[in-house]
């Protein structure tokens, strides 16, 4: 402490002493403590699009037994706590809602010493992170603390960070499964998306798609249209249909349909359809130009549970008669929807 003391010609030798005593004991006061700064990383992991291993191979397999959106993101937060030990924080953003994510820490390993030539061990680390991460709002997060040193596991630790795939049977092997794959403490850059398309022909209503001539088209449109449905898997895990249309009639609206499958049983004429369209799906109008034209609807559905699991027909009708959903005859197009 720098004391500054104006003496004048008149101050008194015990008033002197007096502001001696009183620099020195200013200069005994002890030094207040500093308060606790601690330590604190955060890291962020991309989706896995086999970025980490730089092997397409090891990507999430969307054709596998999962059906998870590829705009999932984790972050990693590491803090210091008092004691010097480490509170680990794993956050996950763009999830699926109600659902619990498996994440885990597993130790880096010699794959010649683990049971299936893993480079980690296959049982997670329960003392850094090994918990079930639940999803409200497309987010989530959990908190750990550890008994490691904080400096230790941010710059020492070898190890992987997993988040699994709710949507399927959890593997500690197959990292096609692995929705996040990334070194602990150590960022993941996102990588460009393995978006899948699939693209489904259709030709004109002879028909064929029951074997049965007698429900061939029958009317004056020329028969060389054809149509075409392209699938596209977006992002957030939906998908997205383009319904094209070859050798239109030019000024002529094409009603468009998909309609759901049911049992004949139970439809008001004995389609083996709902005659209504599922506009979820697809139902629009598409104006011929004499070419090709085509619309498109973006649904909210998976690629997956469009292309394997929904039942239903693809339709086009005739511009050039009074649209019918029970007589076959008038159907351009006739087919099962993205099959």
């Amino acid at each position: 402490m720098k004391t500054n003391v104006r003496m004048t010609k008149t101050l008194g030798v015990g008033l002197l002493a007096a502001g001696m005593a009183l620099f020195t004991a200013c200069n005994e006061d002890p030094e207040p403590e500093m308060p606790f700064m601690p330590g604190m990383e955060t890291f962020s992991y991309g989706f896995n699009e086999g970025q980490l291993l730089n092997n397409p191979a090891t990507a999430y397999d969307g054709d596998g037994a999962g059906d998870h959106p590829r705009n999932l993101s984790a972050k990693l937060e590491l803090k210091e706590m008092e004691n010097g030990n480490a509170e680990v924080t794993i956050r996950l953003e763009n999830a699926l809602d109600g659902m619990q994510y498996p994440v885990h820490v597993h130790d880096a390993a010699d794959p010649a010493t683990t049971p299936n030539g893993t480079p980690y061990n296959e049982t997670p680390n329960g003392e850094i992170f090994a918990g079930m991460i639940s999803i409200s709002n497309g987010m989530g997060s959990q908190t750990m603390q550890t008994e490691m040193n904080y400096d230790q596991l941010l710059d020492t630790y070898e190890g992987f960070l997993v988040v699994h795939d709710p949507t399927q049977d959890i593997s500690t092997t197959d990292l096609g499964t692995y929705l996040v794959l990334g070194i602990f403490a150590q960022e993941l850059p996102e990588a460009e998306a393995n978006l899948r398309s699939e693209t489904f022909m259709y030709d004109f209503n002879e028909g064929q798609l029951l074997d049965n001539a007698d429900l061939a088209y029958e009317g004056d449109h020329a028969r060389d249209l054809m149509a075409e449905i392209m699938v596209e898997e977006m992002i957030d895990g939906n998908a997205k249909i383009t319904v094209s249309l070859m050798n239109s009639l030019d000024g002529m609206t094409y009603m468009v349909h998909a309609h759901d499958a049911a049992d004949p049983s139970t439809t008001p004429n004995g389609t083996p359809y709902n005659e209504t369209p599922n506009a979820d799906i697809f139902a629009k109008g598409i104006e011929g130009n004499g070419g090709t034209v085509m619309a498109e609807n973006e649904l909210m559905i998976s690629f997956n549970e469009l292309t394997r699991n929904y039942e239903g027909f693809f339709v086009v009708h005739d511009p050039t008669q009074d649209i019918s959903t029970v007589d076959l005859t008038t159907y351009l197009v006739l087919g099962a929807f993205a099959r």
